[in-house]
């Protein structure tokens, strides 16, 4: 027996008690009573192969299974009792199918390892929270393409370094942020291919003797197929590096969004109004609206982070094969998870309630001489090399400074004192809307190429809607 009365299944040749504080370090029900759905998933799938392979008789297998589909009622009803010392979600629900079956219930572990178990369970647990962020990503790229048809003739300043550099339409703006999440979400899609083999069967690493028929429970399960190697399939952890990997990109976007938020939505900025159900205020200054979601969103990309560097440390010194260190993997992915999927959810359904200040934003767009390129521009389609046309266009920047006026303020003589070849057609060159739309390259922000961009994401969302 084991301290709390619990009978230690693997404590036959021990002859002492596990040491109180041992026993609770080595634990990890706290964390993996997570998989414990995936875990009754993975047992029913080997049962049922046991049975067809005559390792345990039909009548045996239907009992075992019938056993664990009770079992799986019990845990998402939240009747299972978890017991730290049965050390984890495996051994805890071992012990409540034996107390329901009798001896029966002792033969499920038969052709399989704990190790094997907790690879599959793992995987499953992974899947099944990818395909969920897939589809939160999903969403928050409809709102940002639905954002930019509300927004396309709305003027913003585009910067680089911070510093104002040339206007584009907010649509534009909302659209790259599209294509920022369509990529997360094509990392997160592409790393099911490689999660998608079994390690079922690998035994504690180097397979059984028993006759299992590994593709059959590897397609129960859903997989494509079973680990082609016993030692890898236990001791694999890339699925979870790589999950981790996409999580903390699609992090990094959604805290770049975040702090361009908390930017514009300052008084020194004031672009946009956050809305009062994702803000908060100050308990001393009446005044303040505080962006604290997407504060919080920029923050916690640390967790992300954090749970990726940690396991990329686990994992880098281990030997072949299974090692206990590779117990430290489930925690940061699963709080990884959750963290990616709260914070999806909360953008997606804060940014269509963005109020943004349109006069604002397309008088900061059209000031700090984000024009001085198409003038440049201007001058080098009427002949001038385009290095003659910059020294030009610097010099009535300098100019405009010295009298504390914009590009498109300065009077046409003065213009041409630096540019002669200057006609009044000039000023509709710096116009805030002509710049804007003069970028009608491919990907450019012109108004007919936003167009095109939304109607290529609309499409791409809905052929994935149709997949």
């Amino acid at each position: 027996m084991s301290r709390g009365g619990e009978r230690r299944m693997w404590g036959g040749r021990f002859a002492e008690e596990t040491d109180a504080l041992v026993q609770a370090f080595n634990a990890s029900i706290d964390v993996d009573r997570e998989m414990a759905l995936e875990d009754v998933d993975g047992s029913i799938a080997h049962a049922t192969m046991l049975g067809e392979q005559g390792i345990v008789t039909p009548e045996e297998a239907l009992a075992l299974v019938a056993g664990l589909r009770e079992l799986r009622g019990a845990v998402e009803r939240g009747e299972v009792e978890w017991s730290v010392a049965l050390e984890d979600v495996h051994m805890n629900l071992e012990r409540r199918l034996t107390e329901r079956l009798g001896p029966v219930g002792g033969k499920l572990h038969t052709a399989r390892s704990r190790n094997d178990q907790v690879a599959t369970d793992f995987r499953l647990a992974v899947r099944g929270r990818t395909r969920a962020l897939i589809a939160l990503l999903r969403e928050l790229r409809a709102v940002f393409v639905d954002l930019a048809e509300r927004d396309l003739d709305v003027i913003v300043p585009g910067y680089t370094h911070l510093q104002v550099a040339q206007p584009v339409r907010l649509g534009h703006h909302w659209l790259a942020y599209y294509e920022m999440f369509t990529r997360d979400q094509g990392r997160l899609a592409d790393s099911l291919a490689r999660l998608d083999v079994s390690p079922l069967g690998a035994g504690a690493l180097a397979g059984t003797g028993f006759p299992i028929d590994r593709h059959r429970t590897a397609a129960l399960l859903g997989f494509r197929e079973p680990a082609a190697n016993s030692l890898d399939a236990v001791s694999d952890r890339d699925f979870a590096l790589e999950f981790l990997a996409a999580a903390a990109i699609a992090m990094v976007h959604l805290s770049r969004l975040s702090e361009e938020l908390i930017l514009w939505s300052s008084q020194e900025f004031g672009f946009v109004e956050l809305p009062d159900s994702h803000t908060t205020g100050s308990s001393i200054m009446p005044q303040k609206k505080n962006p604290d979601v997407s504060e919080l969103v920029r923050g916690k990309s640390g967790r992300v982070f954090g749970a990726l560097v940690g396991l990329l440390t686990v994992m880098k010194g281990l030997p072949l094969a299974y090692n206990k260190d590779m117990q430290e993997d489930k925690e940061g992915a699963f709080d990884a998870a959750a963290t990616l999927a709260v914070c999806l959810r909360l953008t997606a359904d804060m940014l269509p309630r963005v109020r943004v200040r349109a006069e604002r934003t397309r008088h900061a767009a059209g000031r700090a001489f984000s024009n001085a390129t198409d003038l440049a521009d201007h001058l080098a389609r009427g002949g001038m090399p385009f290095r003659d046309a910059h020294e030009a266009v610097g010099r009535l920047v300098a100019i405009a400074l010295a009298e504390g006026v914009d590009l498109q303020e300065l009077p046409l003589a003065r213009l041409r004192e630096v540019a002669p070849q200057l006609d009044e057609g000039v000023f509709a060159v710096l116009d805030v809307e002509a710049v804007v739309d003069a970028r009608a390259s491919y990907g450019g922000t012109a108004r007919p190429r936003v167009l095109e961009q939304i109607a290529r994401a609309r499409a791409a969302l809905a052929a994935e809607g149709a997949a």
